[in-house]
């Protein structure tokens, strides 16, 4: 029988796989791909707890839905994702590395020439499903500042771990690691 993390977050309950990362650590997944209500309620209420901005970013590929329902909650027609390969359509594209806890190689986030446009001397707001180290978030980081852009804030619906007692990050709810024998 698999392991499950129950959790609530904006009054959705899920119960969440728990994974091993290693032998020592294992992590509860948190997916909002194909689960309509969880994404539109984290959306609904992550939008309470932002601030103002002019546009948001969002790391490929789990926080797509998410950045994607804020963006049409709020009534707004633009967001950029920072894509891990570039594609044939990006001119002249920005690109910085990036390790996560979720992934087992090095990765290069990029985004377009017009996203770097889009973000000059504009208020970023950067966008996450959970945040847990911050190496995706740094990496984000560094190309709204190469783009010339203001971050304003960091939200994402978890903070996992450690990432909880950051005072820099907006969320919702936070989720334990879980380590073995403690």
């Amino acid at each position: 029988m698999e392991k499950t993390y129950k959790m609530n977050v904006a009054g959705v309950e899920r119960d969440l796989p728990i994974c091993p990362v290693n032998e020592e650590l294992s992590i509860a997944a948190f997916v909002i791909f194909g689960d309509v209500e969880l994404t539109c309620k984290c959306a609904e209420e992550l939008i309470k707890k932002i601030p103002e901005h002019d546009i948001m970013i969002a790391a490929e590929a789990k926080s797509i839905p998410l950045i994607h329902e804020m963006a049409r909650q709020m009534g707004v027609n633009k967001y950029i994702i920072a894509r891990k390969v570039p594609k044939l359509y990006m001119h002249d594209p920005m690109h910085v590395s990036v390790k996560s806890i979720t992934t087992e190689a090095v990765q290069t986030l990029y985004i377009d020439k017009s996203d770097a446009e889009a973000m000059n001397g504009k208020r970023v707001l950067i966008v996450d499903d959970v945040i847990s180290t911050g190496e995706s978030i740094k990496a984000v980081e560094k190309l709204v500042e190469l783009s010339g852009g203001n971050i304003v804030g960091k939200a994402a619906i978890l903070a996992e771990g450690g990432a909880k007692d950051r005072d820099d990050i907006i969320f919702l709810e936070p989720l334990p690691l879980f380590i073995k024998n403690k």
